[in-house]
């Protein structure tokens, strides 16, 4: 029996796969518990509309990812924080410095999205990573300054 699962199944499948199963597992777990369909003619050709719309979401949000990495790549950011000796500063740059600080330029980003291993705690330019989407990763110049 082919059927198309609608859910990801671990031992089976990915979601939108075709699949042959045997009868009695597809009638008496797949089908009933929603897990899969019937592979019709009729539900193949929803399973391809469906899989068209669902690239083109996905490309247009890959597009909307790089149009807003090449804004962030051309950006550079300045951050005034008191310092002490050593160029130390007192408390520390975090990824919600750097949302604000690109808000200022009109960029919006999740604060999530910043690659930051730990804060920065002294003076300098440092390079970090965004990421925005599974395949684009923008990289925006911070500069931390002496207030």
């Amino acid at each position: 029996m082919k059927v198309i699962l609608v859910e990801d199944v671990p031992t089976l499948g990915k979601m939108g796969e075709l699949v042959k199963v045997a009868g009695g597992y597809g009638r008496n777990y797949l089908i009933p518990y929603g897990k899969a369909i019937k592979a019709t003619t009729q539900n193949m050709k929803i399973l391809d509309h469906q899989t068209k719309q669902l690239k083109d979401q996905i490309d247009k949000i890959k597009r909307d990812a790089e149009k807003l990495a090449k804004r962030i790549d051309a950006v550079s950011c300045t951050i005034a924080k008191p310092a002490g000796e050593e160029e130390k500063i007192f408390g520390s740059v975090t990824s919600m410095d750097i949302v604000e600080s690109l808000k200022v330029e009109g960029i919006e980003v999740d604060r999530r999205k910043i690659i930051l291993d730990e804060p920065i705690k002294t003076l300098g330019i440092y390079t970090i990573p965004i990421k925005l989407h599974s395949a684009v990763t923008a990289h925006v110049k911070v500069w931390v300054v002496k207030a």
